[in-house]
């Protein structure tokens, strides 16, 4: 059996598909989620092995490391797929900013950094760590400022570890704009979205997934970023 992948934030969308897809296949997942949901159930009957961690508060943060560390000596890939969106003026801004960058950078590289060696004990002959950006990671936003920064942060993260951890451990990145509708999303809004990209339409969670395959199974890719916009940029 090979060695598992983790992936932070199963608890839907994105990384529960991912999560469901990897054990489909039969390669082992461990899991982390800050919340318990409906669907964990699921995918603990299915055989994942799911750690609860707020990735806010950094003693979780070093004690999930600290475990993972002594229970799986050996990981196929990292998936960064944990997130939030906060938007200015939900918090003070000191806070927004805090938040953002400690999830979607701290978090990150505190984990690349702590499994690394778990990272290359799995390698079949390579290993991955992905990182899930965002297209405004390129693009900024005027509404989620903190959000676009720290997203665009992670994509730089994925150009110094590419660098550090090459030749065994490969690093990308993925960048999505509108992969999944939320359901409280109204029609308004969602005809306003899927204007913004010439496909037209919503990518849906398996286009992240045949993503993440061809970088994993790619033995030359290292520090790029795959965008996964529908075309945004052309319009």
């Amino acid at each position: 059996m090979s060695a598992p992948v983790l992936i932070t934030g199963v608890g839907k969308r994105v990384g529960l598909h991912l999560a469901l897809a990897f054990l489909e296949q039969g390669t082992p997942v461990i899991g982390t989620y800050r919340q318990e949901r409906p669907a964990l159930a699921g995918l603990r009957a299915e055989g994942a092995e799911l750690y609860p961690c707020d990735f806010y508060d950094p003693g979780e943060l070093t004690n999930l490391i600290s475990l993972l560390r002594d229970r799986h000596p050996a990981l196929r890939a990292i998936i960064h797929n944990a997130s939030d969106w906060l938007k200015e003026g939900q918090a003070p801004d000191a806070e927004v900013m805090q938040r953002m960058m400690q999830v979607h950078v701290s978090a990150p590289y505190q984990l690349n950094l702590g499994l690394t060696d778990a990272l290359m004990a799995g390698a079949a002959p390579t290993a991955d760590i992905i990182h899930l950006t965002d297209y405004v990671a390129d693009t900024g936003s005027a509404k989620h400022i903190a959000y676009a920064a720290s997203k665009a942060a992670l994509a730089n993260l994925t150009l110094s570890f590419a660098k550090q951890l090459a030749p065994t451990i490969k690093v990308n990145a993925i960048a999505p704009a509108l992969i999944r509708f939320n359901e409280h999303d109204d029609e308004a809004y969602r005809q306003k979205a899927l204007a913004k990209s010439v496909m037209g339409k919503e990518g849906g969670e398996v286009e992240v997934w045949h993503t993440v395959q061809y970088l994993m199974n790619s033995e030359y890719i290292t520090g790029r970023t795959l965008h996964l916009d529908g075309g945004r940029h052309l319009i």
